[in-house]
């Protein structure tokens, strides 16, 4: 049971930042640079609150499936999704914080380019997410 929920914490959470790699960031890249930040800020927020509690859920119970059934997959997944963390806090956050800095009033070529530059951080999460959504699936089958 606890490695289906693995699954489901990667699913859930590649889902996610699939969506914004494919739907949110191009559509939002079409908004002015004051919009675009705009956009930008809340929506950073929201998706950290949300993803976040995702990677390390399916983490601890990809942890979990491993110690129950001894299967080298699920901590092989476990890690991949939780690689999520530091890679976040090293890569990302940097570029996050730079941008919250930004007033809207300021916003301009400069936060438009760190925002495409953040897309491009955050796409490996997405791939991230993904590979270890298929290791939680093959150990599922396995």
């Amino acid at each position: 049971m606890v490695g289906q929920l693995a699954l489901i914490a990667a699913a859930v959470f590649s889902g996610a930042a699939l969506y914004i790699i494919v739907a949110e960031q191009p559509a939002r890249l079409n908004l002015d640079d004051k919009n675009l930040l705009r956009q930008w800020k809340p929506a950073y927020k929201r998706g950290f609150a949300m993803q976040a509690p995702l990677a390390l859920l399916g983490g601890v119970f990809g942890a979990l499936a491993w110690w129950q059934t001894g299967q080298w997959l699920w901590p092989l997944g476990a890690a991949l999704i939780v690689a999520n963390w530091p890679y976040t806090l090293l890569r990302i956050m940097p570029v996050n914080e730079r941008l919250m800095a930004i007033e809207l009033a300021e916003a301009g070529p400069e936060s438009r380019k760190l925002i495409e530059s953040w897309a491009k951080l955050h796409a490996v999460r997405a791939g991230l997410g993904c590979v270890a959504t298929l290791i939680f699936l093959w150990a599922s089958l396995s």
